[in-house]
């Protein structure tokens, strides 16, 4: 049986100056919020061959939000050239 991650409805980043360890999203639709001093921040998914992480939502290069649909899956924010960078991640409610 293939290792199954806890998956987050939202996960937080404060302070960072490099691309954090990965973490699993349950997917959904999604806000992301990004505020630091900017190179670039992105947010990527694990691809199927488990090795390769590919964008999933156009970089951030300046203070920012961005909303995006995302399916369940490995997921990590991909820092270049930035530090100070504080990054929320939150799963919108949607009415079922």
């Amino acid at each position: 049986m293939a290792f199954q991650p806890l998956l987050n409805s939202a996960v937080t980043f404060s302070n960072i100056a490099a691309t954090p360890a990965s973490f699993a999203l349950q997917g959904g639709l999604y806000a992301v919020t990004a505020k630091g001093t900017w190179g670039t921040a992105t947010l990527q998914r694990l691809a199927a061959d488990a090795t390769t992480y590919v964008t999933c939502l156009t970089a951030f290069s300046a203070d920012g939000y961005a909303t995006v649909s995302l399916p369940p899956g490995t997921y990590r924010l991909a820092l270049s050239g930035a530090s100070g960078v504080y990054v929320d991640i939150v799963e919108i409610a949607t009415a079922s």
